[in-house]
């Protein structure tokens, strides 16, 4: 599997399951599992340091990142930070523009 179709496959489930969180048919427990499992999986990613990121990908890790980052209040309460990452969970699904101020990174 190669970066790409790392972030695509990831960036599907990652959408899937915050919607899910959001509409309260997935606890916190189970996105923090999903960002560890894709932590794993990234592992056994090859790719270099002078690969290009495409769009998607930059919103894919900021996304991820902020999904591990936050409490769970503040993803289900702060309404700038769920129209933020709504935002790019529209992107990763092809129905947005791409944010602006995702500047996410390969970890």
């Amino acid at each position: 599997m190669n970066v790409q179709e790392f972030v695509d496959n990831k960036a599907k489930q990652l959408c899937f399951y915050l919607r899910a969180f959001w509409q309260d048919e997935l606890p916190i427990e189970e996105l923090e599992l999903f960002f560890w499992d894709s932590m794993e999986e990234w592992g056994q990613i090859e790719f270099t340091l002078t690969q290009p990121y495409t769009q998607k990908e930059r919103v894919f890790w900021h996304l991820l990142h902020q999904v591990h980052y936050w409490n769970e209040d503040k993803l289900r309460q702060d309404r700038f930070l769920v129209d933020e990452l709504t935002n790019c969970v529209n992107f990763l699904e092809g129905l947005g523009h791409c944010p602006l101020d995702c500047v996410g990174v390969r970890p």
